[in-house]
């Protein structure tokens, strides 16, 4: 992705960019199944959003439509793979290898989405040395020296949460430009550095409110 391309991405507003991994989802399954032509209709009755606004989403990626037909499937892939980034790879390192970094670290299916998790770093002993999913875990002291190695660029924060604003900074010190954050604190960074808060905890405030409001 060059400059242009991340001058580009910048102006599209952030719902777009959650949505449009969901088309892809869904076209790459037609694609499995042989057809050729999706239309904007298709994609809104199975993503279960307004036609005219996956029309508007797409018009932020470079390809158009054809008249009764709809966008050619192969074409559709290619152009949502490349403006996402999900084709070229980005290296990645994991910080704490609890439960949830270890998980995650077996997640072949992030290379897919160009999500290439090189190493990973913890503060106990007994896992430096050790790879999970031919991954290796190293000590966090020797981060700055792997980073000089591996040259990550995305640092995923998998740590306690008391843990977390300590070692957010430490990274970003090492060379770290784009933070993935699992914790439930909310990090603070530079502006300068890209952050992008995945609290499942606050995913499930809101599923058990919704849950609670439907029962009462």
């Amino acid at each position: 992705m060059d400059k242009d391309d991340i001058k580009e991405i910048w102006k599209v507003p952030e719902p777009t960019l959650r949505r449009l991994p969901w088309y892809l989802a869904f076209v790459k399954l037609l694609k499995g199944k042989g057809e050729t032509f999706v239309s904007s209709t298709q994609i809104a009755k199975e993503i279960n959003v307004d036609a005219s606004q996956v029309a508007k989403d797409l018009s932020f990626v470079n390809i158009s439509g054809k008249t009764r037909v709809g966008y050619e499937i192969d074409t559709l892939v290619e152009v949502l793979e490349q403006f996402l980034g999900f084709t070229s790879q980005h290296k990645a390192f994991i910080f704490g290898v609890g439960s949830l970094g270890a998980s995650l670290l077996q997640d072949s299916g992030l290379n897919q989405y160009g999500l290439d998790i090189v190493a990973g770093f913890d503060i106990k002993d007994e896992l430096a040395g050790s790879s999970i999913n031919g991954i290796p875990v190293f000590h966090l002291k020797d981060f700055r020296e792997k980073q000089k190695e591996y040259g990550a660029t995305i640092g995923i924060i998998t740590v306690p949460v008391e843990k977390a604003q300590e070692v957010t900074e430490e990274i970003i010190e090492g060379g770290i430009k784009a933070l993935w954050n699992f914790t439930p604190f909310r990090i603070r960074v530079p502006e300068h550095i890209v952050v992008q808060n995945t609290s499942m905890y606050a995913h499930l405030a809101v599923m058990f409110n919704r849950l609670n409001s439907m029962n009462h």
